[in-house]
């Protein structure tokens, strides 16, 4: 009876949250690789111009809090549902602009597209709402493989997207790509609505358990996390442990750093050393997707190593690619640190989200939430600032942007050191 009055398991919980964040990420891939014609059809600066890649990342960050805690009350499904939707309307708003207006008619229309922008970015914010829904399918020794596969897998999308991107544009042009993403999207949309489910608990609690014998029959199928209170009761638990904000200083420079130079990298490359937009494209897609890669064997790493280790390990990876990227300006050198910056960025990504169950283990979604959410606003925040680096240091101010990352990974590496010593002790 038990068997029929349930469905799903496991991995199928999984593949139902890394296809939808993968459609979901794949939402905002235009905007870095794009950002050029944006410039010269509107005359943006440099600092506008970094905003613009930027506004995805503000609501893809501030909408992981409400929405990761609300996984904790209802499940996964349905405000991931209402995220994609949110981002296909932003999508869509910005296709027709294009149809519409451009290139002649682009003036006056800077904040029309910011807003868009914003809604586009809501497919970013299903990160944190997958995060929890995925965790509540896995046990604890599983977590950081489980997470790892899920986010690994998920951030391919913008990696993908950057190869395959430039090639669209040379032979379809710059509208039809937004109006092919968009329908994209919208499969991608009633894709997870099909494939998507919720762990057991949630499932039971839908059709009519109490909260008890939810909690016995999941239990009994194998399910081990479990939510506590409605979604303030979540975000206000985990913010009660001060731990959920050293997490989510670690997430800001290595996630929202991820995202930040996913959208900057092509600005990059094309301004610093004048490659072309398809050029500028293949060379962002492969740190996209080493980063991603990485992240999912980092998450393996994290469950046999520990999370504190491999996030030290990591952070110093990005400590010395960013001087190295801050102060060289050769082809070369600045492609191959690129790696280095994406094998530390994804690594440290893993690091971070297998401490979370271990940290909270009973508000995951609300820490998720905060993580996940004031974490990726570091991709929001940080593409301005290198902009206006840029704006008042000419040319070479496109290399020296990188010494923001310099600072956060020294702060970054301090905070896990302080994480480190608090494990001895309790250990002790």
């Amino acid at each position: 009876m038990d068997n029929i009055m349930v469905k799903g398991s496991p991995s199928q919980g999984l593949l139902g949250t890394t296809l939808g964040f993968f459609f979901g990420f794949a939402a905002v891939s235009l905007y870095g690789p794009t950002a050029i014609k944006f410039k010269e059809a509107m005359e943006l600066t440099p600092a506008m111009m970094g905003f613009l890649v930027a506004i995805p990342a503000l609501s893809g960050s501030l909408l992981r809090i409400p929405f990761g805690a609300w996984v904790d009350t209802t499940g996964g499904k349905k405000p991931f549902l209402i995220l994609m939707i949110l981002s296909v309307i932003g999508l869509g708003g910005v296709t027709m602009l294009l149809n519409l207006a451009y290139p002649n008619n682009m003036h006056g229309l800077y904040g029309l597209i910011l807003f868009f922008g914003f809604l586009s970015g809501a497919g970013i914010a299903t990160f944190s709402v997958g995060i929890a829904q995925t965790s509540y399918w896995f046990p604890k020794h599983k977590q950081g493989m489980a997470l790892g596969t899920y986010a690994g897998l998920g951030n391919l999308a913008p990696g993908i997207f950057s190869v395959i991107l430039p090639f669209y544009l040379q032979s379809f042009g710059f509208i039809s790509a937004y109006f092919a993403w968009f329908l994209f999207l919208v499969l991608g949309t009633i894709t997870y609505a099909f494939i998507g489910k919720n762990a057991y608990y949630f499932q039971y609690l839908k059709l009519g358990k109490t909260q008890a014998e939810s909690l016995e029959l999941s239990f009994a199928r194998g399910q081990e996390n479990f939510p506590a209170g409605n979604v303030k009761d979540s975000l206000i638990n985990s913010a009660k442990v001060k731990n959920t904000w050293a997490l989510v200083a670690l997430y800001f420079t290595t996630f929202g750093g991820f995202i930040a130079l996913t959208a900057w990298f092509p600005v990059y490359w094309n301004q610093l050393h004048g490659f072309s937009v398809l050029k500028a494209g293949l060379f962002t897609a492969v740190f996209s997707i080493i980063a991603s890669l990485v992240r999912v064997y980092g998450g393996k790493f994290a469950d046999k190593v520990g999370g504190e280790k491999v996030s030290l390990i990591s952070l110093v990876l990005v400590l010395l690619a960013s001087i190295t990227l801050s102060f060289d300006q050769s082809v070369v050198v600045g492609f191959s640190t690129t790696l280095l910056l994406a094998i530390g960025m994804g690594i440290n990504n893993a690091a971070v989200f297998k401490l979370v169950p271990e940290y909270v283990p009973k508000a995951i979604g609300g820490a998720s939430g905060w993580i996940g959410g004031l974490g990726a606003f570091g991709g929001f925040a940080i593409p301005p600032i290198m902009g206006a680096i840029a704006s008042a240091n000419g040319k070479e101010g496109y290399a020296m942007g990188f010494l923001v990352f310099v600072v956060l990974a020294i702060i970054s590496i301090a905070i896990v050191l302080v994480l480190k010593r608090q494990h001895r002790r309790i250990v002790a």
